[in-house]
């Protein structure tokens, strides 16, 4: 006896099912938490302290007679203004030289300065490299890594070479940051939205969708009477 459509619609909507339904269910998952979440919190707003100065610059210094500049910005290391130039010199203003990055001392009280009050710092490690799945992935690197005591395992990064204060991580994020590599599928670098593995499973998702539309719509007709 000769199977119907209906029988092969019904047999491929099942398997297909089974083989994207984790999935399925990590993308709902995934986007409840997301939609539940204060993406500010997630930045870890709730953590930073207003930081900004001001100063005023006289009777600069620079080392040599010439110095080409491209990019120009000021950081501030305990009070005291520095001159970022171009992204690769660290140059005091006042005497001219070229100051080698900060300490660790230095890097310290930098994340204090941006941290809120009320939180200890618990240690402080000098990153010199990280992997595709590191919390600071795609920042300045060497980097200063301050934590803090607390229940949100608050990490503050600062960057070794000019004292810029780069990021601020902790548990919600951490939590965030798994989820969105669940949901995007990206399982090398966690950031890549248009991965293969994602394209396809989307697909099989959309075949699930359409037949079980389908599979309705057949087994809404009816049977014409003898």
């Amino acid at each position: 006896m000769r199977k119907s459509k209906h029988f092969y619609v019904r047999k491929a909507h099942r398997w297909i099912s089974i083989f994207v339904g984790v999935q399925l269910l990590m993308w709902t998952a995934s986007g409840l938490y997301f939609s539940w979440t204060d993406i500010d919190e997630i930045h870890g707003d709730q953590f930073i302290s207003p930081a900004s100065q001001t100063t005023t610059l006289r009777d600069l210094m620079m080392q040599g007679s010439e110095l080409q500049v491209s990019e120009l910005a000021v950081r501030f290391i305990d009070d005291r203004p520095y001159l970022w130039v171009n992204r690769s010199k660290l140059i005091d203003p006042e005497s001219g030289e070229v100051k080698p990055g900060v300490s660790r001392g230095e890097a310290e009280r930098i994340a204090r300065r941006h941290i809120k009050d009320g939180y200890d710092v618990t240690g402080i490690s000098l990153l010199t490299e990280v992997g595709s799945h590191h919390e600071y992935r795609g920042r300045p690197l060497p980097a200063w890594a301050i934590t803090f005591e607390g229940p949100q395992d608050l990490t503050a990064y600062v960057a070794e070479r000019d004292g810029s204060f780069q990021r601020v991580r902790h548990r919600s994020w951490r939590i965030f940051d798994f989820l969105w590599m669940l949901h995007t599928m990206d399982y090398e670098n966690r950031d890549d939205f248009n991965n293969s593995l994602l394209r396809a499973f989307s697909l099989f998702a959309l075949f699930v969708v359409v037949s079980g539309f389908t599979l309705f719509c057949l087994s809404r007709v009816r049977k014409p009477r003898v």
